[in-house]
């Protein structure tokens, strides 16, 4: 059966040459759109076994209205599948797929903020273009001295926390599933523990209803007064209020975030002129000891071709009920 796939979110500037590529490599029609997935471009996934997307709101009326048009199967190009209210994609007996790429563009970009953070380089870099070449104020300290905790240790993490033992920290670690390769480098340790010695905490764990707001008001009770906070995971896992909270009080010495809640409908657009409606994100950006940038931690060359390549495979894995061997199998949620 030929394989039809409508690709939303569709980029000319980095995805269209591995599209153009692997959809000929596949035998898939691709069917483009720039655009977020909506009710009213929903009608071009019509005669589309699959759609592909990214970090968009695909909810339940959006699942439904997709459905009606034919579509069983919905892959996104991420890791994170938050973004899909999977239960209604299960109700109608749709599949839900993710795309993970490779683990060291995040890996990279996580040991940057962590580094940004404790150096103080927001600050160095605001006071440079000023031409303030003063020291006070942004002396910074050495990760050699902290006590790192990685929460969640699957790819990113357990790359992650490789990368760390090269620069000399204690590595603490915390998922539900251990994994032998990490006690190499680090020790598995309750909640608790992590709460009490952490000097910085890093997220590389899936957003579930169990760990949604594992960052809260309690939690930064308990944590080290100067801790910083890295996630580069979901921001659904830091209740930002709460971090806003722990930042002014001096509780949380800084914070390195390439993800915030509700920040859906802000990326991946130029929004420059806009007034955006999340208070919270104008807050984290003002602080000098914060660094936002917006969800592009996996962003790297690797990335662009990974992602598409798996999201088309996983496409024609399903089209074929998975009888091709020569075919990648898809990461269905």
């Amino acid at each position: 059966m030929k394989t039809r796939v409508t690709v939303y979110n569709y980029r000319d500037f980095d995805e269209k040459k591995w599209f153009d590529y692997f959809g000929k490599e596949l035998d898939i029609e691709i069917i483009a759109c720039p655009d977020s997935p909506t009710l009213e471009n929903a009608s071009l996934a019509e005669g589309s076994q699959c759609i592909d997307i990214i970090t968009t709101i695909l909810d339940k009326e959006l699942i439904e209205k997709f459905y009606e048009y034919g579509v069983r199967y919905i892959t996104t190009r991420t890791i994170g599948y938050d973004h899909i209210d999977v239960k209604a994609a299960k109700a109608c007996g749709m599949k839900v797929a993710n795309a993970p790429y490779g683990p060291d563009g995040v890996a990279d970009y996580t040991l940057m903020l962590m580094l940004m953070s404790i150096r103080k380089m927001k600050c160095i870099m605001q006071r440079n273009v000023v031409q303030d070449y003063t020291l006070k104020g942004i002396q910074g300290k050495e990760l050699k001295d902290f006590t790192v905790a990685v929460i969640g240790t699957g790819r990113i993490g357990r790359t992650v926390i490789r990368d760390l033992s090269g620069f000399g920290c204690k590595i603490l670690a915390y998922d539900i599933y251990e994994n032998e390769e990490v006690k190499e480098y680090a020790t598995y340790v309750d909640e608790e523990t992590i709460w009490k010695e952490a000097d910085m905490i890093t997220f590389h764990a899936p957003l579930t209803e169990k760990n949604f707001h594992m960052i809260n008001q309690d939690t930064i009770a308990k944590m080290k007064e100067g801790v910083v906070v890295i996630n580069t995971a979901r921001g659904g896992l830091i209740d930002s209020k709460a971090l806003i909270d722990g930042i002014e009080s001096g509780k949380i010495g800084a914070a390195g975030l390439d993800v915030v809640e509700d920040e859906f409908s802000l990326y991946y657009y130029d929004r420059k002129s806009d007034i955006l409606p999340n208070r919270d994100l104008a807050i984290l950006k003002s602080f000098p000891n914060v660094t936002v940038s917006h969800h592009m931690a996996f962003y790297t060359d690797n990335y662009a071709k990974t992602v598409v390549g798996d999201s088309l495979r996983g496409c024609k894995c399903y089209v074929n009920g998975l009888e091709d061997s020569s075919i990648k199998n898809p990461y269905e949620v």
